[in-house]
């Protein structure tokens, strides 16, 4: 049964209201869509109804609030909301246990109650990170418990979420989109509506586990591509006059398959919601199959040794300068997980930070993307109010991320302390800056550089 066929226009149900589900609102919204945000945390709800997005992504708030003001967006706590919907899509949180298993709870409970609201032509697509077979055996059985059949009175498919935190807009308005539906009607109707209201190119795959796959192999490639530079900048840093940028410039330089070879870069490590949790959810999921996977752990292994790594390259650094780490100031400046944005989950910077402590030494730290109040609750420091409070008479500046606040910094005007150490740890600086930081009187120091 086809279920969009009729709807040019589709009304649509976004359920879950965090990052990924405010995103493809607005997007929505935006292209002309009415839309029903649906989210079970009612203080969101009112913040988002007056005006307010908790969210730091570019473009966003105003896409909610035009949408709000325009009437295409409402939002509610009320589930039976959707019964007004052709479309529902679920975007809730999916995070995963230490062991690698999937924290079901969100989903399990929005399903449910979305099981007591399905209705003949409901088409729904399941936007959240999960392990293959999640859709077919977990989504669908609730979905049919009040009697309803999927294929013949509902369709159900699996559209996994593959933008990046700070480019979310611009990305969701052009990437290509892949569907994988429960029946073959369940996969056209998804991939149409996809391409009614994104415009944008859909790959319609044989199964939802394929679908399921696709985003967890994305994220496996990134975390291992960014272990292996990191391990490329250690290796780097064993070699006088090496810098591990070139090194990959040049690497990258070299056609391999439909492209070239393209090596990411290193930083102080990986953080966010989907990089650190999802090839444990491939590696979980391999085990329950009796295949022992080792690249995924592998990477995570590397990547989360970074933080620590990094604090150790500044305590370093501080001794060969003669300074005692215990004795000295280290002023971190960066806390997000990734340049501009003040997503303080899974943040690297908290295990450098960590590490710092343990080493003695006094560090200072500075945001203007993060939520103080946060930022103090994770790292039980108090951030400074402003950078130069920050880097007064600092013995090292940490730079953590290169927030577009950062980027004019006057290092000749700050009050740091004689043969300050520059440690970069997410900046990148060219040649040309790093000649002039030296000039300045700074020792600079990055991520095998």
């Amino acid at each position: 049964m086809r279920f969009l066929r009729d709807h040019q226009s589709p009304k649509v149900a976004v359920v879950g209201l965090g990052y990924v589900g405010s995103c493809f609102a607005a997007i929505l919204t935006d292209r002309g869509c009415d839309v029903i945000g649906v989210d079970n945390d009612s203080r969101l709800i009112e913040e988002l109804s007056s005006g307010y997005c908790r969210y730091q992504e570019d473009g966003l708030p105003a896409l909610l609030s035009a949408g709000m003001e325009s009437g295409r967006l409402r939002v509610t706590t009320d589930y039976a909301a959707i019964r007004a919907a052709d479309v529902v899509l679920i975007a809730v949180g999916t995070p995963v246990r230490a062991d690698g298993s999937l924290v079901d709870e969100q989903l399990r409970g929005a399903c449910l109650e979305l099981s007591r609201h399905v209705r003949e032509g409901h088409l729904f697509v399941l936007k959240s990170t999960v392990p293959p077979g999640t859709t077919r055996k977990l989504v669908l059985p609730i979905l049919e418990a009040g009697g309803l059949v999927c294929g013949q009175d509902f369709g159900l498919a699996f559209t996994p979420e593959r933008f990046a935190e700070g480019t979310a807009l611009r990305e969701l308005r052009r990437l290509p989109i892949v569907v994988g539906g429960m029946d073959a009607d369940s996969t056209k109707d998804a991939a149409e509506f996809w391409r009614r209201t994104f415009d944008v190119e859909v790959s319609e795959l044989g199964s939802p586990e394929s679908a399921e796959i696709v985003k967890l192999a994305d994220n496996w490639w990134i975390d291992l591509n960014i272990a292996l530079a990191n391990e490329l900048a250690k290796f780097c840093a064993l070699f006088d006059d090496v810098d591990v940028l070139e090194v990959i410039s040049a690497a990258n330089t070299v056609p391999k398959g439909g492209g070239k070879v393209n090596i990411l870069l290193p930083s102080v490590g990986v953080g966010g919601s989907c990089l650190v949790k999802d090839p444990w959810m491939v590696w979980r999921a391999a085990r329950e199959h009796g295949l022992e996977i080792l690249t995924a752990p592998i990477g995570r292994e590397v990547n989360t040794g970074m933080p620590e790594w990094t604090a150790q390259q500044i305590t370093d650094g501080l001794l060969r300068l003669g300074k005692d780490p215990a004795t000295s100031t280290v002023a971190v400046l960066g806390l997000a997980f990734k340049n501009d944005t003040g997503d303080l989950r899974a943040t690297p910077v908290e295990g450098a930070v960590t590490a710092l402590k343990k080493a003695g030494a006094t560090v200072r730290v500075f945001d203007p993307l993060v939520d103080p109040v946060l930022a103090e609750e994770l790292l039980d420091l108090k951030p400074a109010a402003t950078l130069h409070e920050a880097v007064q008479d600092a013995d090292c500046l940490a730079l953590m991320t290169l927030h577009r606040e950062f980027e004019d910094i006057d290092f000749g005007e700050l009050p740091v302390t004689t043969s300050c150490l520059v440690l970069d740890g997410r900046a990148y600086f060219p040649q040309e800056k790093i000649a002039s930081l030296r000039r300045l009187g700074y020792v600079y120091q990055g991520i095998g550089r």
